[in-house]
């Protein structure tokens, strides 16, 4: 039978993915210091000791943490037009990420220098956007929102992640998000998912309290789901109906922080969507996010299952 006329007796279905990703990517332009510069004199001249390029960016790395964990996974976002634009693109594709619906732009696209300390891992971020990328709503189809198991957001374009999550929920799909600032309609976003992730100085900053248990509880005033918070080495805390549930972090020999929070977040939706216990979850996600620490790179530090599992039996 000719391929045509079977095309159209037997349709093949709209594709279904576990992960549909909204939000941002970026290259990392990563410069690895002798020194912290929080603890260098002003007129203090370091040596970079190693350079590299490589790409990141809240939810590209978290989509591909989720492939990592053999998830499939479709990327909504902005693609700039330049050598970074097309380094993002090779990379995403080269994890089978689907760009079907990845919005390209006529311009630079993001990108961040990160400056990490040789001693601990720990990084300094400075970024610049291009507001040619900004991710608008009716950049986000509704429909493909629909054919995912889990929706994930980010807080980089808050009219576009807020109408995602709203899209999604009317669709009955399920919303974690990624809420690192504390910003004009972030409540609306807290509001629209269904299982907001904090960073730790988002959540003081957002409901003005230092210790994350009782700022957690704060949160539930305005939120029923399940509420995170990431704790960085102290690992991380949920909101459980009225449980807190707190997993520790796992201690590792740290290269490259960068990205960590983000892997956290897919390996935490990945878990979730295998019905694990809150306390599973927890313990799954920070394992994660240890591994990602042990080797340079956002999306190159994205563990696999393997790797994630050694760990937790060690």
């Amino acid at each position: 039978m000719p391929s045509a006329l079977l095309a159209i007796l037997c349709p093949v279905s709209l594709p279904l993915w576990d992960i549909v990703g909204v939000g941002a990517n970026a290259v990392d332009r990563v410069y690895v210091l002798p020194a912290s510069l929080a603890e260098a004199r002003p007129d203090a001249k370091l040596r970079i000791l190693h350079h590299r390029r490589s790409c990141g960016g809240q939810t590209a790395t978290m989509l591909a943490t989720c492939r990592r964990l053999g998830a499939t996974a479709a990327y909504i976002g902005t693609i700039g037009s330049n050598d970074d634009g097309a380094l993002v693109r090779a990379e995403l594709a080269r994890l089978d990420i689907d760009l079907t619906y990845a919005v390209g732009r006529d311009g630079p696209n993001p990108f961040a220098v990160i400056l990490i300390e040789e001693r601990t891992g720990e990084r300094m971020v400075l970024w610049d956007r291009d507001d040619r990328m900004r991710l608008q709503p009716t950049d986000v189809p509704a429909d493909v929102l629909a054919r995912a198991r889990l929706v994930h957001v980010d807080d980089v374009d808050l009219d576009a992640a807020i109408a995602a999550a709203r899209a999604a929920a009317r669709a009955g799909v399920p919303v974690t998000s990624d809420i690192e600032r504390a910003a004009d309609r972030v409540d609306e976003l807290i509001g629209a998912v269904t299982c907001p992730i904090f960073a730790a100085p988002a959540l003081a900053d957002l409901t003005g309290i230092a210790d994350p248990e009782r700022a957690l509880r704060k949160i539930r005033r305005a939120h029923a789901g399940l509420i995170t918070v990431t704790l960085g080495a102290d690992g991380a805390m949920v909101l459980d109906g009225d449980r807190i549930v707190h997993a520790p972090g796992v201690a590792v020999s740290a290269v490259d922080t960068t990205g960590a929070g983000d892997v956290f977040r897919g390996a935490f939706a990945i878990a979730w969507l295998e019905n694990r216990t809150a306390a599973d979850v927890l313990r799954f996600a920070n394992a994660a996010a240890a591994v990602s620490c042990t080797r340079p790179g956002a999306v190159a530090g994205a563990p696999g299952r393997a790797e994630i599992d050694a760990l937790l039996r060690a």
